[in-house]
């Protein structure tokens, strides 16, 4: 072999090494690839890897559908389930001829229950119609069918129950309960009819239907404190600066369409209950603009706030207003322990409205700004005063005071 060809042979070899070297570099890499790759999308406990993924943003939602309104009233109609059907078979045995009926009845059909749950304290879970379970038909060998089982629909302490105007039922203590319909009968099987002068009755009769009501349901008391006013006068922002409730706000006449309730805190874990009322306009016991349906709210309230506008020239005239439509609605209303409240006070022109209200109303005004939450101290504490001369009055007329 000549020196030509071993250095063409060497070369060769020294290609091929090098060839194979990078090739596993190659292979190397593309393999450490894959497996970051995997581990970031299979991998939901590391924090680099999370992070490098981003999180989803979902749509925000407005605030107006994320309110739960509170209902003091609805009408509701419950029909109770329906009576099992009776069955007509008789006994069929080997070498037994005469086996003799024994078809066996139908279940009852499912009343259905309103029972006082205390935790529930408004009326807004509640289904405009309400079925009950049907019962079970009777079987062969004499087996009864199944009754259908009771539906409970919990409900506030406080609920009247109301048919045709009139109160049916009265639901003041936890866990009372009050049967709205009740199930119809089971029919009865050929076994039932069996006597000495009928050996082979056939007859079988079918359920019976259940009982169907329409029941208007009312709270007695929705809050203990209900705040009145003029469209605009800001009790959403009151609500709102005074506890967690999140009532809709806006620049513009009757924000709020349904009553809204929050709650305040005190020390002792006492609360107290505040309604958000719709706005009144003048004649609103003639049933004008939300009307007669935001005097009954008001009506549920065992003491009232009223909130008035005092960047309006003349403030004291809303309050003359706003008692005059009590009135009208009932008798005394506008008497119930109340106090005054001058909204917007941080408005320039709100001063000197202030001193011409006080001139004009002899009982004490808190002026305060629910935008801005000055002075809101003197409010929470006389609103905690009324809540102490409430609690006082019902117990010393031996009446147990609503506690939320």
């Amino acid at each position: 072999m000549n020196q030509a060809e071993m250095l063409q042979i060497t070369i060769r070899a020294w290609l091929e090494s090098q060839w194979i070297l990078a090739n596993s570099h190659i292979q190397c890499s593309l393999f450490s690839q894959q497996v970051k790759s995997w581990h970031r999308n299979l991998s939901t406990t590391c924090s680099t890897c999370s992070k490098s993924r981003g999180l989803g943003h979902k749509r925000n939602i407005s605030e107006k559908k994320l309110t739960q309104y509170f209902v003091d009233h609805r009408k509701v109609r419950v029909i109770a389930g329906k009576g099992g059907d009776g069955i007509s078979c008789f006994h069929s045995e080997p070498r037994k001829i005469y086996g003799g009926p024994d078809g066996g009845d139908g279940g009852d059909g499912g009343h259905i229950i309103l029972k006082v749950d205390q935790q529930v304290k408004s009326l807004a879970s509640l289904l405009p119609l309400y079925r009950g379970f049907n019962g079970e038909n009777g079987g062969s060998k004499n087996c009864y069918g199944a009754a259908g089982k009771c539906i409970y629909i919990k409900v506030p302490i406080g609920t009247m129950v109301k048919e045709n105007s009139e109160v049916v039922a009265d639901l003041n203590q936890h866990g009372e309960e009050y049967v709205a319909v009740y199930g119809g009968a089971g029919g009865k099987g050929n076994r039932f009819f069996l006597a000495n002068d009928n050996r082979a009755p056939v007859t079988a009769t079918q359920g019976e239907p259940g009982e169907e009501r329409v029941l208007s349901l009312e709270l007695k008391t929705m809050a203990h404190a209900g705040m009145v006013g003029f469209p605009n006068a800001g009790k959403s922002s009151l609500l709102r600066a005074i506890s967690n409730a999140k009532p809709a706000v806006a620049p513009y006449p009757f924000t709020t369409l349904n009553p809204h309730v929050g709650i305040v805190h005190y020390e002792g874990y006492e609360q107290v209950a505040v309604a958000d009322i719709p706005g009144i306009i003048k004649g609103a016991h003639q049933n004008r603009g939300l009307g007669l349906a935001f005097l009954r709210h008001i009506e549920r309230c065992r003491f009232l706030l009223y909130v008035l506008d005092l960047s309006v020239s003349e403030p004291w005239t809303q309050l003359q207003d706003l008692k005059y439509e009590l009135e009208q609605y009932e008798d005394g209303l506008s008497k119930r322990p109340h106090a005054i409240i001058g909204n917007k006070f941080d408005l320039p022109q709100s001063k000197s409205n202030l001193s011409l209200l006080k001139e004009q109303v002899k009982q004490r005004v808190i002026p305060l700004s629910a935008l801005t939450g000055e002075n809101l101290e003197e409010l929470l504490l006389h609103l905690k005063e009324l809540y102490d001369d409430y609690v006082k009055i019902e117990e010393l007329q031996r009446c147990k005071p609503m506690k939320w």
